[in-house]
């Protein structure tokens, strides 16, 4: 277990318009305004396409992550996550969860780690900025390479 007290910086409300791809959005809030770490603790929305992990095959090794992917259309969402910073790329590495309902299929429900989505409608997400310690994502070889969340340290505590 790993835990550290972070700084809250800026709240953000973003709102995602219709046929917008999701992850492409989050990263131009993000750039618009300056967000390099933080996290998401809700989103709402539909969403005319998801992709999420899962399978439906045997898995060969079961502690091992799952890399395929499940594609459903026409969800409504519920989701949340963390953003990271990736300074060798100048990036913000996201790691979402959301569950889905199916609107078609008496809302039959997923859930699992988000890969893309395009908006139907609108999203809604809240963003709370994290300004220190510094949040990264590196990969970690004996973990099959997942990328993992590490927080810094704050120097003297």
């Amino acid at each position: 277990m790993r835990s550290h007290e972070v700084t809250a910086g800026r709240t953000l409300v973003v709102v995602m318009d219709h046929g917008e791809d999701f992850y492409t959005a989050l990263a131009d809030a993000c750039q618009v305004h300056g967000i390099r770490q933080g996290y998401i603790p809700m989103f709402i929305g539909g969403m005319s396409s998801v992709e999420i992990v899962g399978t439906c095959e045997r898995l060969e090794d079961p502690q091992a992550p799952v890399w395929s992917k499940v594609h459903l259309t026409n969800v409504e969402a519920l989701g949340a996550g963390t953003l990271a910073y990736d300074d060798t790329t100048d990036t913000v590495l996201p790691h979402i969860h959301v569950s889905v309902g199916l609107k078609a299929q008496s809302a039959v429900g997923h859930t699992s780690h988000l890969l893309a989505a395009t908006v139907q409608f609108v999203t809604e997400l809240v963003i709370i900025e994290v300004t220190q310690p510094a949040m990264s994502r590196p990969r970690q070889p004996h973990l099959y390479d997942v990328p993992l969340l590490r927080i810094d340290s704050i120097p003297g505590v």
